[in-house]
């Protein structure tokens, strides 16, 4: 680890940990009809992407306090998550310098006219060398583990250094899941850390690979025997499935159509954690948490 770099900021009520990409969007894939190797598209362009990057501009963009902390490399797809975020008005000074030997994940995203997306990553979303300091979370009323599962944040040891010092604080924590890339994993090697976890929000796909179960309220179960508080799984078109130890609920998507679903999940859990503190209840903040996503979405 080097050193924190961008704008400095007030001390921040949250702070969001996770991965910090830049994306390259291709919107409208047309295959070639004379060179079939060469297809044409509707746009191609260049955005700061990633958990931590989407949802701290998602909570910015709410007037809440926050700070995303991730790693990136002095090279040009580091300087323009900077750069982006700043023009965003983010509090950048978590943000951690690696150097030259580092660098910054860059992605390729697909999104086809039905609003689907697909993507294609480079082992650099290994993040090798970074292992983030529990100093970044130091003083914040909420750790958002944006990317769980996903480097950094798919080394148990990792995680329970950042969780003890939460909890430590007082900090309620937040976990939004990935699945594993580049490695395998399962819910039995973090079972010290879940138990520190408040939230956790695992779409419908993350939800059955870490449960091995195809029913939603099983899913949540699974994660709740874990030591996990509450849980949500999101569910895309069909909403949200909520569940801790009151009960289980569903919360209906807010219809709206559908123009690009980069995004949404993160647009939910920035939803739901700034309507937590602001005082809302369990229910409250789910249906919080889908009406950004819709408007994310379209």
């Amino acid at each position: 680890m080097k050193e924190y770099g961008g704008q400095a900021g007030n001390n921040p009520d949250i702070v969001c940990l996770g991965q910090a990409v830049i994306d390259c969007i291709t919107r409208n894939r047309i295959p070639g009809a004379a060179r079939p190797e060469a297809s044409s598209a509707e746009s191609i362009k260049l955005q700061p992407g990633g958990d931590a990057v989407n949802e701290s501009i998602a909570l910015t963009e709410t007037g809440c306090s926050v700070a995303p902390a991730f790693a990136v490399g002095d090279d040009a797809a580091g300087g323009l998550l900077i750069r982006a975020l700043e023009t965003k008005g983010v509090n950048t000074s978590r943000i951690v310098r690696m150097g030259e030997a580092f660098e910054t994940p860059v992605a390729n995203i697909f999104v086809e006219r039905d609003g689907s997306r697909s993507s294609i990553s480079s082992q650099a979303v290994k993040l090798p060398g970074f292992r983030p300091s529990p100093d970044l979370i130091v003083g914040v009323k909420l750790v958002s583990l944006c990317s769980l599962f996903r480097a950094p944040l798919d080394d148990p040891e990792v995680l329970a250094e950042l969780a003890r010092t939460a909890k430590a604080q007082g900090s309620v924590v937040c976990a939004d899941t990935k699945l594993p890339l580049f490695k395998q994993l399962a819910l039995p090697e973090f079972r010290e850390v879940l138990p520190y976890i408040d939230y956790i929000f695992p779409n419908e796909r993350e939800a059955a690979f870490y449960s091995g179960e195809d029913d939603y309220e099983k899913m949540a179960d699974v994660f709740l025997s874990y030591g996990v508080r509450n849980v949500v799984v999101k569910a895309g078109p069909e909403g949200c499935y909520a569940k801790n130890g009151s009960g289980f609920f569903h919360i209906p998507a807010v219809p709206v159509r559908v123009i690009n679903t980069t995004g949404a999940g993160d647009y939910f859990v920035a939803g739901f954690i700034a309507a937590l503190l602001g005082g809302a209840s369990f229910r409250e903040c789910c249906m919080a948490g889908a009406a950004r996503a819709a408007e994310k979405i379209s």
